[in-house]
């Protein structure tokens, strides 16, 4: 029988053990999308968060103090500039992400890109500018880098063991976890970071005030941070819009919204208006973009050119006027509808021991002050080893001194070269360190007087060693150690604020009167919330109002285009609005849902509208427990834009109708047993306040109640039901016998 002959194909292949393949790769297995999730992303995300993306306590991300590292070990703390391109390289001994990545760091670093408060790399030639989309940094071949020297605070003592080192990616070199600051970087230069779920903003702060703040928190941990850390400072200046409520919570918690300003001047001769310092969040292209649209859409008609005249004298935005435009009245429109006024959203996000902790400036000087005593106590302890070892070396010289003859006699007489250590140690009673030292001292200096100068040393070591272990032994002064510190670089770096202050105020907001059209308009509201504005020419051409099932008109007005809106909700708040805000509708249609048009919170129902446009006359709010509050309307009336007024009536009783009154009217309320009463809103004192309770007006017997819906009736129906008029409340009202059904009476 012949041999079958074996395909190729069919061949044993030699493969390797499947422990040299990632373990189930190429299997299709079936696994919960969460086990995967957990297995799989997690660590990925982790290590986004913790070496990438958040600043650690020490002020830097890893990014930054590899490129740091790097140029101090390159010597760049001193001399001269050398290429980018040649740190660059250096740098990706540490850093793998690649050349772009580290030359973007080195960017932001820069003094050139006026970023930070404080940079950390002297630089020449092109890097950008932070407020600037377009104007692009050179290539690292083109420009040159150092060290500023407030570098010098970062890396003081690196050398003395005061933080960790571990070995880089590849375990070809050592780096330092943490940079031994003297200083809370972390606070003095802004740093933003977007991790995997989370985030961190960190804003700048004075160099000066974070030390005074510091100081003042070690020696009194109840020390109101405002009194020093007067606020954000910015490289770009700019005003901070103060607000101390805000700026509480951020020291507080450390989250939470700052506003800032652009700085401006106008320039009468030419009538325009020059821009000179904007929001740290904001670009030129950005804010010139947005007002060139606001122009184009016609809500903006003052501004006849906007020009970037930014040069090397720096940022210029310069807007020509049309003619009779007030400037001021400009900019204040300017700032609430582009990015010459933003917001800076805090959240300090900080790695401290490899864990994300939002803290606020409090927690954060209290961290920083943990990690500086750590680094001063291991920098004391190094310190200390060393003169330890220096002293043990000159005790041992000075036994020598007894008898010098007698050293070199037993050098003189050992055959064997090995055999010297052990002979001295033998002949004075030496270690073998001591020996050793003894036995490498050069022939010259065998003579007394070297022994002498050296060992008059011993006493000023042992008074520095007894003096470092009291430190060690002592965080008070441990603390004043960093105090000095603290003190030193505060004189040395401080420099004057370059954000100021201007105080909110409110201001005139708002929109522009001759930009909405005026026209008659009747104004509907049904019971559930629906909303109509329509034209007295389409209510001629309509036939009944269209509503849901189940619901009715509940309001009609005469109104215009202009005339101003309050919405009253069963929570407490009103909403502020303006008949313009709506579209013109049609009978025919249900209108817009008040709380969907206007954003209610949750669970908030619509109670009545209320008109108005010169916030004249009074609201009576009748509550259920009798009581009614006559409020002015011009306690509503806000001089900013506000949407939503919170406390607009007293929510302690439940209220049952809002009333509008121009002068004196006459006012109905019935009672759940029966009773009414008629009474002039003029014995009703009003009151300034919107949460007032109100006073008495209607006396109720047993358990009674106000009913839902009070009236205003002219005065024939007043003297129609005259034995029902109150002279003075509180009253307690009559029966209403002569009517079938007083609850369901209407007027």
């Amino acid at each position: 029988m012949a041999r079958k002959k074996t395909k190729p194909e069919e061949k044993k292949v030699n493969l390797p053990k499947i422990d040299a393949y990632i373990q189930g790769a190429g299997q299709i297995m079936d696994e919960r999308i969460t086990v995967t999730l957990e297995k799989n992303y997690m660590p990925y995300a982790m290590s986004v968060n913790v070496s990438r993306s958040f600043p650690e306590i020490d002020g830097f991300k890893p990014s930054h103090r590899k490129l740091l590292y790097t140029m101090y070990k390159m010597g760049l703390i001193q001399g001269g500039k050398i290429k980018s391109a040649n740190v660059v390289g250096r740098t990706m001994q540490l850093n793998p992400h690649g050349d772009a990545a580290i030359y973007e760091t080195m960017v932001r670093l820069a003094r050139g890109n006026e970023t930070l408060l404080h940079p950390y790399v002297e630089s020449k030639g092109n890097f950008g500018k932070a407020y600037s989309r377009d104007m692009a940094y050179a290539a690292s071949r083109y420009t040159e880098v150092k060290l500023e020297p407030i570098c010098n605070e970062l890396f003081k003592d690196i050398d003395k063991n005061t933080v960790d080192f571990v070995p880089n990616y590849d375990n070809t070199m050592m780096e330092p976890t943490l940079f031994p600051a003297t200083f809370p970087s972390v606070l003095v230069n802004s740093n933003v970071g977007i991790g995997v779920a989370m985030a961190s903003a960190v804003c700048s702060f004075n160099l000066a005030e974070v030390c005074e703040t510091t100081i003042a928190l070690m020696r009194n941990p109840e020390h109101n941070a405002l009194e020093t850390l007067k606020g954000p400072d910015f490289a770009g200046g700019s005003y901070f819009v103060y607000d101390e409520d805000e700026l509480q919570k951020v020291y507080e918690t450390g989250k939470g919204s700052l506003k800032f300003r652009a700085k401006y001047s106008y320039d009468k001769s030419a009538n325009c208006i020059d821009i000179t310092e904007i929001p740290p969040t904001a670009t030129i292209e950005a804010i010139i973009e947005k007002i060139v649209a606001l122009v184009k859409v016609g809500k903006v008609k003052e501004i006849q050119y906007i020009r970037d005249e930014t040069d090397l004298g720096g940022l210029h935005i310069s807007i020509d006027l049309k003619r009779g435009t007030d400037p001021d009245k400009l900019m204040q429109k300017l700032f609430r509808m582009t990015p010459l006024q933003d917001t800076y959203a805090c959240n300090f996000n900080i790695l401290v021991n490899g864990y994300p902790r939002v803290m606020g400036v409090y927690e954060i000087v209290k961290e920083w002050v943990s990690f500086r005593m750590n680094c001063v106590k291991r920098r004391i302890d190094f310190d200390l080893g060393k003169k330890q070892d220096k002293l043990h070396l000159l005790l041992g010289l000075e036994k020598i001194l007894l008898d010098i003859d007698k050293a070199v006699k037993i050098v003189r007489e050992t055959e064997n070269e090995a055999d010297v250590v052990p002979n001295l140690m033998i002949g004075f009673g030496i270690d073998q360190i001591q020996a050793e030292y003894v036995a490498e001292i050069k022939l010259r200096h065998l003579n007394r007087e070297y022994i002498l100068n050296r060992t008059k040393e011993i006493q000023g070591l042992i008074s520095e060693i007894a003096e470092m272990k009291d430190i060690l032994g002592s965080d008070r002064k441990i603390k004043n150690l960093i105090i000095e510190e603290l003190k030193e670089v505060a004189k040395k770096y401080g420099q004057p604020r370059k954000t100021e202050f201007i105080y909110a105020v409110e201001e005139e907001m708002d929109e522009d009167t001759d930009d909405v059209p005026d026209y008659q308009c009747k104004l509907f509201v049904s019971e559930s919330g629906y909303f109509k504005k329509i034209t007295p020419q389409s209510l001629r051409m309509s036939g009944a109002q269209k509503v849901k099932e189940g619901d009715e008109i509940a309001q009609e007005f005469e109104a215009t285009n202009k005339t101003e809106l309050l919405f009253f909700t069963d929570k407490g708040t009103v909403y502020k609005s303006k008949a313009s805000a709506f579209e013109d509708g049609k009978a025919s249609a249900l209108g817009d849902f008040i709380p969907a048009k206007l954003s209610f919170d949750d669970g908030e129902g619509f109670l009545k509208l209320i008109p108005t446009t010169d916030y004249k006359g009074y609201l009576l709010f009748v509550f259920e427990n009798g009581k009614v509050a006559k409020v002015p309307m011009s306690a509503y009336e806000t001089k900013t834009n506000r949407k939503k007024l919170t406390g607009a009536y007293s929510t302690k009783s439940k209220l049952v109708s809002i009333l509008f009154v121009e002068e004196n009217e006459n006012v109905l309320i019935k009672s759940s047993n029966g009773r009414m009463i008629i009474f002039s809103s003029a014995l009703l004192l009003p009151k300034t306040s919107r949460e007032t309770i109100g006073v008495s007006a209607m006396t109720l017997k047993g358990k009674g109640s106000v009913v839902q819906k009070s009236y205003i009736v002219d005065e024939e129906t007043a003297k129609r039901f005259s034995k029902y008029i109150a002279k003075n409340i509180p009253a307690a009202g009559s029966f209403a016998k002569d009517i079938e059904d007083p609850d369901q009476m209407t007027f």
